[in-house]
């Protein structure tokens, strides 16, 4: 059996993982239920025939954590029931140190199998936590233990990776989001100063579906392509009886798990410098952060230091993207941090900030308006290294094609969920260049799975050194990012908004 097969085959390995030479599942997340007085087979398969494997047990687990459903008080009296790790919301902060193998158990109290996607880490695809590339799920009342080695230093994040289609109760729609952080393993030197940090997760709740929706545009800097245009106008010619295809809409927002107003200030004193490590857990919305009387001095994008760290008065945050950011506290007094959409804002997407000393009802002024450039926090007049080979992708929509939802594509074919053939060979160690052009007015948080990208061109400038992991390409837009082929097998990339995903927009580099 070649590595692929033994990879698809996922459960079928686990009869023998009571015999397997000792450190082997520091390679494999193995599908094991826990000893107890009496140790437990294999979870997922037949009792009668799966061995007991208790020695995979021998050591504590690291972390434990719990799928299942929670309560989520957002506001007094307002408690919504979702599916939560650990019976909260945000799931607990993981903290690792870089290149420290650890060990996480992971506990399935739910009645659907589920996977749990190390977002940004470098890891083999059988703990990566994705069913496409062939990593096994966690059986409903089952539990997985994962042993592997945490790596990029730098903020990540643990979220659910299944498909929701329909089920505004299922995938990223619920409270499956929790922040991750894997210390350096050797210090580095900081760019400035910090005096502590603040990890902030942004997410909304109570789902439903519309026909279309405004998505803000204008925030993104870069033209729009009149080639690119044309093509999604050309489309929409051809079925013009056609309507919008649904989309996700949202009543209550939250930061950290509470509506604005309801949740514990953030206390702070003047002269602070404050490191906010800031995650959109959204499944589908695009979010901005501003603090009035405040900049926020970027210093890392996706965990990854950026090469010149720029103040900001706002932050444009997309669909998993993670900003870490110091906003020194000069401006005494209470005031909200929060979106710039006032409905969003005014239904729960801001927090307190509260000056020691001082008192009175939270402020907010809206800010001048600013538009977000990835290539402020770049490299000036550096261009990256030349590829070995350009990926060419478009992107576009097929308007209401799958039961009223729209249907995506990269190169004209949408995903299959049922075949999942890889769509891309790559050969290991080579530089990939993926040009990216929209043919939507979507905007759309493009992700790599397993891997770093360098953007090398945006909103029509060349830049380097910004290393991340998601990435906004605009509507109408083109984009160019680089990585390198070093950690083989399947490797997903999609966008990361859960409507966009579920219905046609992933695909599969392979290689060995």
């Amino acid at each position: 059996m070649d590595r692929r097969k033994f990879l698809k085959a996922g459960g079928s390995v686990l009869p023998i993982a009571g015999l397997l030479p000792a450190g082997i599942l520091d390679l494999i997340g193995a599908d094991v239920a826990p000893p107890k007085k009496d140790p437990l087979p294999i979870a997922g398969l037949n009792p009668s025939t799966r061995p007991m494997v208790s020695e995979a047990f021998a050591e504590p687990a690291d972390y434990t954590l719990r799928i299942g459903t929670g309560l989520v008080e957002v506001a007094p009296q307002h408690i919504i029931s979702t599916t939560t790790y650990n019976g909260q919301f945000p799931g607990p902060l993981l903290r690792f140190k870089e290149g420290q193998r650890t060990v996480v158990d992971i506990y399935n109290d739910t009645d659907r199998p589920e996977q749990f996607h190390w977002h940004g880490q470098f890891i083999p695809v059988d703990v990566d936590g994705a069913a496409e590339e062939g990593t096994p799920y966690i059986p409903a009342h089952g539990m997985r233990r994962e042993v592997f080695i945490p790596k990029p230093a730098g903020l990540r994040f643990y979220h659910t990776h299944t498909i929701a289609g329909p089920d505004l109760n299922a995938g990223q729609y619920s409270g499956q989001v929790g922040p991750v952080y894997i210390d350096p393993a050797t210090p580095l030197i900081p760019v400035t100063h910090y005096d502590r940090e603040e990890f902030i997760v942004l997410k909304e709740f109570d789902p439903y579906f519309m026909r279309g929706g405004d998505m803000a545009m204008d925030f993104l800097a870069g033209k729009e392509i009149p080639e690119l245009k044309a093509m999604q106008e050309a489309a929409e010619k051809q079925h013009p009886e056609t309507p919008k295809g649904y989309e996700v809409g949202y009543k209550i927002f939250t930061i950290n798990g509470h509506q604005l107003g309801h949740g514990k200030p953030i206390p702070v004193k003047h002269g602070e410098r404050i490191l906010f490590h800031i995650l959109n857990g959204s499944a589908t919305e695009i979010r901005s952060l501003a603090l009035s009387g405040h900049t926020f001095k970027v210093v890392a994008l996706d965990g990854f230091p950026v090469p010149h760290p720029a103040e900001v008065p706002v932050l444009w945050i997309g669909t998993a993207e993670r900003i870490s950011a110091i906003v020194e506290m000069k401006t005494p007094g209470v005031w909200i941090m929060g979106d710039l959409a006032d409905d969003d804002r005014s239904n729960g997407m801001g927090i307190v900030i509260h000056y020691e000393g001082h008192s009175g009802k939270p402020q907010w002024i809206t800010p001048k308006p600013f538009m977000w450039d990835y290539t402020l926090f770049g490299k000036h007049n550096t261009l990256a290294p030349e590829p070995d080979e350009v990926i060419e992708m478009i992107f576009a929509k097929q308007q209401a094609a799958d039961k009223g939802f729209n249907r995506w594509t990269i190169n004209g074919v949408a995903f299959d969920m049922m075949n999942m053939a890889p769509m891309f060979q790559l050969k290991q160690g080579k530089r990939y260049r993926l040009h990216m052009r929209n043919a939507s007015d979507d905007i759309h948080p493009m992700h790599l799975h397993r891997h770093s990208f360098e953007i090398t061109k945006i909103a029509g400038k060349h830049t380097s050194g910004i290393m991340k992991d998601v990435v906004m390409l605009g509507g109408f837009q083109e984009i160019e990012v680089d990585f390198v082929a070093d950690n083989p097998g399947l490797t997903l990339f999609h966008c990361h908004m859960q409507l966009h995903m579920d219905f046609g927009f992933m695909a599969l580099f392979d290689y060995v």
